[in-house]
């Protein structure tokens, strides 16, 4: 008896080491950023909140393919972005295999697609199918973001297939904030231009664009963007895990972070506690059944940072 005593004492002892170093390990939430303004203030949402949960949050920048890579090889924990259908690719590459888990959808009706200025929707432009009809108005280019991102490769596809006759076009690859950038110069001299578009995003506001009909096999009609994590996570880390699960944002949430940041240059970190400050009834469902990282009330800690 004193000796099933002992190793039942000893079991027990390793259990509670194993849950110790498990709950350590979820302490640090390792995020993803590919540079996307949208991202950017999800991700600062995020952090607040985990924050105030008594969680670090560690957002990398990193290009969407290593961040898929990243989640597969359990480098990186959680990821914002998983925009669909224009990820599909990625998503049959590492979530319908499995490697990846595909935890919550965190956005609904979405746009992304090209897009094109006033000027140039009023000219005619109003389709993929449009587009070769003025290719020496548009230099035979479009303006896509970060190399390697989905939407990139639908665009090469596009070229190399020579749909809608655009088969000797270039896609120009830049950050998101180098092709804004040059979109800005076209219009400034009434330059057609053709550009990757999406919304959420400032640049509703701030351009008069209007989005391309056509391109929906590649980029789909409407869309919706969900929350990935490492294989395992929400079970090694239930905690996180649930307040996951329970994220969700709005376009007009995400619309007016952004804008925030953009007209009245603050920064990501504090224009998402500004609008959870004006907004803190958002935080009852996301922190339904949601604790701190010691066990305390989650929702009464995060009201108290704000």
């Amino acid at each position: 008896m004193q000796k099933l005593s002992t190793v039942l004492t000893a079991g027990l002892l390793a259990l509670s080491s194993v849950s110790a170093w498990a709950e350590q390990s979820c302490e640090t939430v390792k995020m993803a950023d590919p540079g996307w303004s949208d991202i950017a203030a999800t991700n600062a949402i995020t952090t607040f909140v985990l924050e105030g949960m008594g969680y670090k949050a560690k957002v990398d920048t990193l290009a969407v393919p290593i961040t898929f890579g990243g989640l597969k090889d359990g480098q990186v924990d959680v990821f914002l972005g998983n925009w669909m259908p224009a990820q599909q690719g990625f998503y049959d590459k590492f979530v319908a295999s499995g490697d990846v888990t595909q935890l919550a959808k965190n956005l609904d009706g979405t746009e992304f697609t090209l897009a094109v200025p006033d000027y140039v929707w009023d000219a005619g432009v109003h389709n993929f199918a449009d587009l070769n009809k003025f290719a020496d108005k548009f230099d035979k280019k479009i303006y896509g973001i970060g190399s390697g991102a989905p939407a990139n490769l639908s665009l090469k596809e596009i070229i190399s297939k020579n749909d809608f006759n655009m088969g000797e076009w270039k896609l120009v690859e830049s950050s998101e904030q180098a092709m804004l950038a040059e979109v800005s110069r076209a219009v400034k001299k009434q330059k057609f231009v053709t550009f990757l578009g999406w919304t959420p995003h400032p640049m509703n506001v701030q351009l008069k664009m209007h989005y391309l009909k056509g391109g929906e096999k590649y980029f789909g009609d409407t869309g919706s963007v969900h929350t990935l994590t490492r294989k395992g996570y929400a079970q090694a880390c239930p905690n996180v895990g649930k307040f996951l699960t329970n994220l969700s944002f709005t376009q007009d949430m995400e619309n007016s972070i952004m804008a925030n940041v953009v007209n009245n240059k603050v920064s990501n970190a504090d224009a998402a506690k500004a609008w959870i400050k004006a907004n803190p009834a958002v935080l009852d469902k996301w922190l339904e059944g949601v604790k701190t990282v010691d066990g305390q009330d989650a929702l009464a800690a995060v009201k108290a940072k704000l």
